[in-house]
């Protein structure tokens, strides 16, 4: 509340400035970093807070905060200072922040008449209020599936014994990541396995079934009014992607392309489930996992509860750290005695040489009504000068030890938070932090799990109980089963393209039939017959139509790796270009144009396909 209403003050300065005055565009950057701290806070607190009280407090923040910024957006008197900025004695940097400015108040319709602003901005506050209640609904419907001792045959001995019988004789499963995924892996129960996966694909429903549909008709009468051809239209505007219609042909490119090694491989793995159901015909999404871990496990000798004993998490937590400092020049210094929301929360200042650069959160356990997915969230922006940044790490990971699946997650999301903390230094808040374009943020990251692909870096903290390292024949072996299965899972992640922009594009009166008919057109696997996996797809929320992205950024995390050299990645000098030309550059120049100085040319497609095709 004060930070809004500080803001209020600024932008009330800003209104009064004479038409012209060239402070205007300070004052827009102090008004932005002052609603971006108040965001920050709000955004944080409401997913991952123990009180509700609290998170409900700060939910209604974010509101609050949502329609001072609509307002702001619609301002004419704020838009007429800012447009007549004089640009003619502006460095690159004011002059890119004034010109995103000014388009960013044409999109949210400034320049349209009075009776379609007010129903633009009726749009927005409404808008926000679905997002909320589509990701609480997520977040505080988590469910349980109660089955027979005898499904748990196959789990690993630490999960069983996290699984003790109840008073009914059965045992509870819930809809954890750290419950679920190890369930579905490993459970020789098939019939158990439909039960688990059924209600992990409920999750949200039938709530989120109208307040999706609502939230994608406001989103779409938001994008027509301000005359584009729909929300994905509107959205890709300004993306590197560019237009709706480019995500369509994105989405059916990849497709094709990985096709041919999806259907290769999925033939292997329905042979496999026939050796124990002669009459099967396909797979379905309760056994793909499951196949496809024995037939790592037996065709590549790859045994994931083998592999999952050189993952104690503690030495995963304080190997990661050491990784990133030797790669990018980072320490790492504990901070026990900050403040934090839960316990469990550990706290670490990161250091540049003798220079502070920020701080990290690392809330990385799961615990009831908190968030349940894996994401990095901004508690401050860096501003050069003014607040250093601070970031946090939100995952779910077991206490115990992890899945090698889990460690690369770990890894991707921790790039996010380099990303946040070395673009920490800008003086423009618009250039602070993972500010490129929103189909360019998942590359940096995607491109640091490739470090926990190697196993001269995997040496370095993954050994077993004994103190032994993981092999390097093993992690060999682990990376060619995690080859096999590349196209279908290419296949999956246009599945969940397709739902992202078709629905939104759409606007379909039957939302589980129309993601049903996407799952038979794009992905490898048979869907559960009456599951809503639209309900929580929470990508829905914060992606809209966008989470065609991943694999937008994959490709170019694919380019960028290419110029590191593969047998020695702790080679500090190509890292440090990396670091300082693509990482703390943040939103400071378009990301084509980050990726054309770190490499030396334009990115290209070629070791993406080269990779699908291998």
């Amino acid at each position: 509340a004060g930070q809004l209403g500080e803001a209020g003050l600024v932008a009330e300065a800003l209104r009064e400035l004479p038409v012209g005055d060239p402070t205007a565009l300070e004052l827009w950057n102090d008004l932005h970093i002052l609603l971006a701290n108040a965001a920050a806070a709000c955004s944080l607190l409401s997913q991952v807070h123990p009180d509700s009280a609290l998170r409900e407090a700060a939910e209604e923040g974010i509101q609050e905060l949502s329609r001072f910024s609509t307002d702001l957006m619609l301002d004419a008197a704020v838009f007429e200072r800012l447009s007549a900025v004089p640009g003619d004695d502006l460095d690159d940097g004011a002059a890119r922040v004034l010109a995103d400015a000014l388009r960013a108040y044409r999109r949210a319709g400034v320049d349209r008449d009075e009776e379609t602003r007010e129903r633009l901005r009726a749009l927005a506050e409404r808008a926000t209020a679905l997002d909320q209640a589509f990701s609480r609904n997520i977040r505080d419907g988590a469910g349980e599936t109660r089955v027979a001792p005898e499904a748990l045959a196959g789990l690993p001995a630490d999960y069983v014994e996290a699984h003790p019988v109840g008073d009914d004789g059965l045992v509870t499963i819930t809809t954890g990541y750290p419950d679920t995924n190890p369930f579905m892996l490993f459970s020789t129960d098939a019939a158990a396995r439909r039960a688990v996966i059924s209600t992990f694909l409920d999750l949200g429903w039938p709530a989120n079934d109208a307040v999706l549909a609502e939230l994608l008709a406001v989103r779409d009468e938001q994008a027509r009014l301000l005359g584009y051809d729909g929300w994905a239209d509107y959205d890709a505007d300004v993306k590197m992607i560019g237009s709706g219609a480019a995500i369509a042909e994105f989405i059916d490119q990849i497709t094709r392309d990985a096709t041919p090694a999806s259907d290769r491989d999925v033939a292997v793995l329905v042979e496999r489930a026939r050796r124990d159901r002669p009459d099967l015909v396909t797979l379905d999404v309760a056994d793909s996992r499951y196949y496809g871990e024995v037939v790592r496990r037996e065709q590549y000798d790859v045994d994931a509860q083998v592999v999952r004993a050189y993952f104690d998490f503690t030495r995963v937590r304080r190997g990661l750290l050491d990784v990133t400092g030797r790669l990018f020049g980072l320490t790492y210094t504990d901070v026990p005695d900050a403040p934090v929301w839960h316990p469990e929360v550990t706290v670490h200042d990161v250091y540049l040489g003798e220079e502070l650069l920020g701080r990290i959160y690392l809330d990385l356990h799961p615990r009831a009504d908190k968030y349940n997915h894996a994401a990095q969230f901004t508690l401050v922006d860096g501003i050069g000068g003014r607040q250093l940044p601070e970031g946090v790490l939100v995952c779910n990971f077991g206490r115990a030890v992890m899945e090698h699946s889990e460690v690369v997650t770990l890894f991707h999301e921790f790039g996010h938070l380099m990303h946040h903390v070395l673009a920490g230094r800008h003086p423009w808040a618009r250039f602070s932090g993972v500010a490129t374009e929103w189909d360019f943020v998942e590359a940096p990251s995607q491109m640091l799990e490739e470090w926990a692909w190697d196993a001269d870096v995997l040496a370095t903290f993954a050994t077993d109980a004994g103190g032994t390292a993981i092999p390097a024949e093993l992690v060999a072996k682990m990376r060619a089963a995690d080859e096999f299965g590349k196209g279908y899972y290419a296949r999956t992640q246009m599945f969940y393209a397709a739902v992202s922009y078709r629905l939104h594009q759409e606007l379909p009166a039957d939302l589980t039939a129309r993601v049903r008919e996407l799952s038979e057109q794009y992905a490898a696997w048979q869907p559960i017959p009456g599951s809503h996996f639209h309900c929580g797809f929470g990508h829905l929320g914060g992606y809209s139509s966008a989470y065609y992205t991943y694999m937008w950024s994959a490709v170019i995390a694919k380019d960028l790796f290419s110029a590191f050299d593969h047998d020695d990645l702790f080679d500090t000098a190509v890292a440090t270009r990396y670091r300082d030309l693509v990482l703390a550059a943040g939103g400071s120049k378009d990301a084509a144009d980050l990726v054309a100085d770190f490499l030396g040319r334009p990115y290209s497609s070629d070791a993406f396909r080269a990779w699908l095709e291998s």
